[in-house]
């Protein structure tokens, strides 16, 4: 196990991560002893490590799967494959269609990246009705998607008795809109029971140490809506993730915690830095924050620019959003401009974070040298999306040098000519 092999020294996944994020290897040891970092990896997978956490660089994760209205696998696959293509760091198979295994074991033999789940669907689709599965049925599902060899799983343990009375006691416009968190939610009300994963979650963690599996503590009570941001019923169960943390760093598990969601732009510092607090600095991984509900189609923008402003004040992990949020399941188009987008927004945060800005900001450097050169190759050697970049430009090419907005008339260019001349003078 990572954080047990930690203890004893470093090890050889240590020191690679801690070169690609430049940062010194020991620190990144006591880092990830301390919880403040994670590095999903099965012990039954063989991959370069990604470290998510305190001082590294902000990871952006991938989203694909089935539904019951879309149900190709191999299109799935694709989409994962396009993810990567474009710089994701994770992907997270999300499968509800009727093979639900096809797409999770076809990213476990294939993908050189983490791979995650969220083992309630798999224990959901066992049954016609969601209500219908048990404890057993849930944890089975998490100890095959360890077996076969998933890296990190989200579990919506923080949903209880108590959150439940909270979201009751102070309604919602929508409730909840986290899948697992209202299937977990449906399967408690119905049966009268307390959530299995809450309840039982020392024998989650037996689980996770068998194969060195990556709790990711899934924000079930994330709002869904600007209107339902920051609420008590949120928090309530943010409090519950960040004693589980704590369960899990007695056991040596690796967590990462998942945070909203929908969030005005101005409380997004508050809610991060909260979560962080709440948490003892865990890694946190967002899906945006959306910060505003009035742009279906172009949610991914949405999405990066709450994003930057989450990694700013300290978000980890940032889950891609494309332009089909919350209207229809996206295509391959859309993960690979949902991909680039998140991309984006995770290196504006880069750089602005402490340990990261100098890298960060190298980069963008590099780019203003080229840029002042006209170096067209430099250009697109850096951009993040270099391929669309050049089909631009040489699309709508120019007798010039320049770009074919300005053409002769480059700003660039003259003023280069200009300061030229009058040294020759």
């Amino acid at each position: 196990m990572l954080i047990r092999d930690a203890k004893k020294g470093l090890t050889d996944d240590i020191i690679k991560a801690a070169k690609n994020e430049g940062i010194d290897p020991e620190k990144l040891r006591r880092l990830i002893i301390s919880g403040q970092v994670s590095m999903p990896k099965n012990l039954g997978r063989d991959f370069p490590v990604r470290a998510v956490g305190s001082c590294m660089s902000t990871k952006i994760n991938a989203n694909v799967g089935t539904s019951k209205d879309y149900d190709n696998p191999e299109g799935e696959l694709h989409k994962a494959r396009v993810a990567v293509e474009y710089g994701a760091d994770a992907v997270m198979d999300l499968s509800t269609g009727k093979n639900i295994d096809a797409v999770r074991r076809g990213l476990t033999e294939e993908m050189s990246v983490p791979v995650g789940t969220v083992p309630v669907y798999h224990a959901a689709r066992k049954h016609k009705k969601v209500v219908d599965m048990t404890s057993d049925d849930m944890f089975n599902s998490v100890r095959e998607h360890a077996r076969e060899g998933v890296d990190f799983v989200t579990i919506h343990a923080g949903i209880n008795r108590n959150s439940i009375s909270r979201l009751k006691k102070d309604q919602r416009l929508l409730n909840i809109v986290s899948r697992g968190g209202s299937f977990t939610m449906a399967w408690m009300l119905y049966n009268d029971a307390e959530n299995p994963f809450y309840e039982e979650f020392d024998y989650l963690l037996e689980i996770a140490q068998e194969y060195d599996l990556t709790i990711s503590l899934g924000d079930g009570m994330r709002p869904g809506c600007m209107a339902d941001a920051t609420d008590r019923a949120e928090f309530m169960e943010i409090i519950t993730l960040g004693e589980l943390v704590s369960q899990c760093r007695e056991k040596d598990v690796q967590s990462i915690v998942e945070g909203p969601g929908h969030v005005p732009i101005d409380e997004i510092g508050m809610s991060v830095e909260a979560m962080k607090k709440l948490t003892k600095g865990a890694p946190l991984y967002l899906l945006g924050p959306l910060v505003t509900d009035i742009a279906p189609g172009y949610d991914h923008i949405v999405g990066a620019i709450g994003g930057s402003i989450a990694g700013m004040y300290g978000a980890d992990f940032l889950c891609m959003v494309t332009p089909s949020e919350h209207l229809a399941l996206p295509t391959a188009d859309d993960i690979r401009e949902g991909t680039i987008i998140t991309k984006i927004a995770a290196h504006v945060a880069d750089t602005v974070k402490e340990s990261q800005k100098d890298r960060a900001r190298a980069m963008d450097l590099e780019m203003s040298v080229a840029r002042s050169k006209l170096d067209w190759e430099k250009q697109y050697g850096l951009a993040i999306d270099g391929k669309k970049a050049r089909h631009i430009r040489e699309t709508r090419m120019t007798t010039s040098e320049a770009c074919s907005m300005c053409g002769d008339l480059c700003a660039i260019k003259l003023v280069k000519e200009a300061l030229e001349n009058d040294r020759d003078e």
